[in-house]
C-alpha cells in the first residue's frame, strides 16, 4: 500500500504585498536604503526647528530637551512603524521577521567580553576626539541655524540655571540616555543592516557612515562618530547578534547621561 506523502509546512510566513513586503524583503535597494537611513534624520531636525525649540525657548529651557522632544516625536513613530510591520507579516504587533540578528547566537561571557570594551572604546574615543569636533564646527558648521555652539557637553546649557540644567538632565537621562538610542539600534542594526547583503563587508561600514549622518543636528561630529561608533555595528553584523550594538550605544548613552546628572547634582557643572 502506497503511503500518503506528508504536504510540505515552510517555516516562513509569506511577505504581505505593497509598502509592507518592500520593506520587510531580505534586501532593500541601495536608494531605498539610503532613504530609510536619512529620513528620520531630517525629520527630527524639522520637528526641532518647527515645535520643539520654540517650545522649550518659551518654558526657558535649554536646547538637549528640545532634541530630546524631537527625538521622541519621531523615534517612537519609526518603532510603532516596525511594530506594524510585524502586524502585517504576524497578524499581530511583534517584530517577529521584521528585525534580525536577535537569534542571540552569542553567549552571554562573550556578549559581556565584547561590549565592555566597546564601551570603554566608544566612550574615551568620544571625548578624546571632542578637539576634532570643534574644528570641524568652528570651520564648517558656524552657519548652522539651529546652534551657535559645538564641541563640548556643557555649551547647549551656557545661560541656564543650575535648577533647569538638573531637571533637563533628569528627563533627558530615560530619553536620550536609554530608551531612544534603544529604538535607534532596533531600527538602524536590527532592521536596516541586514537588509544590506548585497554589500558584503562593507554593509556594516555603510550602516555607521550613514548612522552617523543621520545625526543632522551634529554633522561636525560625523567623523569622529564613524570612528568610535563602528565597532559596534561591524561586531554585530559579524557576530549576527544586535545585543552587541546596543549594549555598546546604550551603554554609553545611559553612563554618559547618568554621569552628568550626577555632576550637576553635586555642583560640579555649569
Amino acid at each position: 500500500m502506497k503511503k500518503a506523502q506528508t504536504p510540505t509546512v515552510t517555516t516562513e510566513d509569506p511577505l504581505p504585498g505593497g509598502i509592507a513586503g518592500r520593506l520587510l524583503a531580505d534586501q532593500h535597494s541601495l536608494p531605498l536604503s539610503i532613504a530609510l537611513h536619512l529620513v528620520p534624520g531630517a525629520l527630527i531636525v524639522a520637528v526641532y526647528m518647527l515645535i520643539a525649540e520654540p517650545l522649550v525657548k518659551a518654558i526657558g529651557y535649554p536646547p538637549l530637551l528640545g532634541w530630546a522632544i524631537a527625538l521622541c516625536l519621531i523615534l517612537i513613530p519609526v518603532l510603532v512603524g516596525l511594530l506594524w510591520l510585524g502586524r502585517k507579516r504576524n497578524g499581530r504587533f511583534s517584530l517577529r521577521g521584521v528585525l534580525h540578528y536577535t537569534d542571540r547566537p552569542v553567549s552571554r561571557g562573550k556578549l559581556v567580553a565584547m561590549v565592555i570594551p566597546l564601551i570603554v572604546w566608544m566612550g574615551v574615543l568620544s571625548f578624546a576626539t571632542v578637539s576634532v569636533n570643534k574644528f570641524f564646527f568652528q570651520n564648517f558648521f558656524t552657519w548652522v541655524p539651529f546652534t551657535d555652539k559645538g564641541g563640548t557637553f556643557t555649551a547647549p546649557f551656557d545661560g541656564a540655571s543650575h535648577s533647569v540644567v538638573l531637571t533637563t538632565l533628569v528627563i533627558c537621562l530615560p530619553l536620550t540616555g536609554i530608551s531612544l538610542p534603544f529604538i535607534e539600534e532596533l531600527y538602524f542594526r536590527g532592521f536596516l543592516l541586514p537588509r544590506l547583503p548585497q554589500l558584503g563587508r562593507w554593509a556594516p561600514l555603510v550602516n555607521t557612515a550613514l548612522f552617523s549622518l543621520y545625526h543632522f543636528w551634529s554633522p561636525w561630529v560625523f567623523v569622529s562618530r564613524v570612528i568610535f561608533f563602528f565597532p559596534g555595528p561591524w561586531l554585530a553584523w559579524k557576530n549576527k547578534d544586535i545585543r552587541v550594538s546596543i549594549g555598546m550605544h546604550v551603554g554609553v548613552t545611559s553612563l554618559t547621561a547618568t554621569l552628568g546628572a550626577i555632576a550637576c547634582a553635586l555642583n560640579l557643572f555649569p
